[in-house]
């Protein structure tokens, strides 16, 4: 099918979809959750061709990571979907409410962004986080991954699509996998609401100086942490939860700030070299300006917090910053200092994540302002109108 119609499709889709009930939204859902532990032999078996290819092209660890699916993982995609739909209700919801004197009833209701374009790399888990994100929602998907997963990828579109055939409008959830595809996608805003790209600057910068639609960029994840010297909880723990836990993904550290007068910085390098991190000490301007996605950390030494601010404010994404302090004028200064859609304070930069701050799952961690700032689930993936309701209501 040409990109046009498939455009065309999801926009028919999308006007139905607004009207579509909570319970069939919950019931496609439940069928997702289904289909995917009964097809979990198949996922792995095209996940593996993936995997089999990425190796050949000597893909990095950190994207091996990336791109592998087991049956764990098959099994948490499973529970997300059955999360999402235990979620509270987002379509047609009235979010505020006032009347007039005159009797004239205001209010402010929830409603679909319409038809959402995502192009992502590397993970596959993103097709079935991206479908349920947008039934929930109420919106059409059209989804674009990668090369290195397009096996699983297609299997995953497969099994969703048929899941759901008979609950939702065709065209709801939609799948396209050339880089033509995307040039020819990107020029639809006639039928596109809004286009998402996640992944590398490269992808970035192309969707946002081709695209005629509204782009919320999903950038790199280029993170900091600052300890101060007044830390005094197990700072090594958390600095190795945020760098080694899974050191492929955006919210992962980058780079650490150390206050010199830290009494445990010492513990922190050597436990960081133990897990096998190299260090990069002196770190250079492109260290600091490096997002590694690797077992790789920029240090930076500084002589008080304000020095740390700084240095942030120069080289931040935008993305997760985090600092261990207990001074709560340091840690008031460093939240109100810095522009990041989150700040971990006292926490591992990892809990930037939709699953972990109670969205179910998350589109991706938006490094725009607008529409959304940090993880879009489905409450980010729509907007609000107004319903005004008089008895004859005139304006004089």
């Amino acid at each position: 099918m040409i990109i046009l119609d498939i455009a065309k499709k999801a926009r028919e889709a999308s006007l139905k979809l607004q009207g579509l009930s909570e319970e069939m939204r919950l019931t496609a859902l439940d069928a997702i959750s289904k289909a995917l532990i009964s097809h979990k032999d198949e996922i792995i078996e095209e996940n593996k061709k993936d995997l089999e290819e990425g190796k050949k092209n000597n893909l990095s660890p950190a994207l091996i990571d990336r791109l592998t699916l087991t049956e764990k993982n098959i099994q948490a995609l499973s529970l997300m979907c059955l999360d999402i739909a235990r979620q509270k209700q987002v379509v047609g919801m009235i979010v505020e409410s006032h009347t007039r004197e005159d009797g004239l009833l205001i209010q402010k209701q929830r409603i679909p962004i319409g038809v959402i374009g995502m192009i992502f790399e590397s993970r596959p888990n993103v097709i079935v986080d991206g479908a349920a994100l947008a039934i929930k929602s109420g919106n059409a998907i059209v989804l674009k991954g990668g090369k290195e997963a397009q096996y699983s990828n297609r299997k995953l579109f497969e099994i969703i699509h048929r899941a759901i055939q008979s609950v939702l409008p065709e065209g709801s959830i939609n799948l396209v996998e050339t880089r033509e595809d995307v040039a020819e996608l990107l020029k639809l805003d006639q039928f596109i609401d809004l286009m998402v790209p996640r992944g590398g600057s490269a992808l970035i910068k192309y969707v946002k100086a081709n695209a005629k639609m509204p782009v919320v960029a999903h950038d790199k994840g280029l993170c900091h942490m600052y300890i101060h010297s007044d830390c005094s909880l197990d700072a090594v723990n958390v600095v190795l939860n945020a760098k080694v836990q899974r050191p492929g993904v955006c919210n992962a550290l980058e780079t650490l700030i150390l206050h010199e007068k830290y009494p445990k910085n010492d513990d922190i390098l050597r436990a960081l070299k133990e897990a096998g991190v190299e260090i990069k000490n002196p770190a250079s301007e492109s260290d600091f300006a490096t997002e590694w996605l690797d077992k790789k950390i920029s240090i930076k030494f500084v002589k008080d917090y304000t020095e740390a601010i700084n240095h942030i404010k120069k080289y931040s994404s935008h993305h997760t910053e985090a600092i261990l302090a207990q001074d709560p004028k340091v840690i008031e200064e460093f939240m109100n200092s810095l522009d990041a859609s989150c700040i971990a304070i006292n926490a591992s930069t990892r809990f930037n994540d939709g699953g972990e701050l109670g969205l179910g799952a998350e589109l991706g961690i938006s490094t725009s302002k607008l529409h959304a700032y940090g993880p879009m689930g489905a409450n980010e993936m729509t907007t609000t109108r107004f319903i005004v309701t008089g008895h004859g209501h005139i304006r004089k």
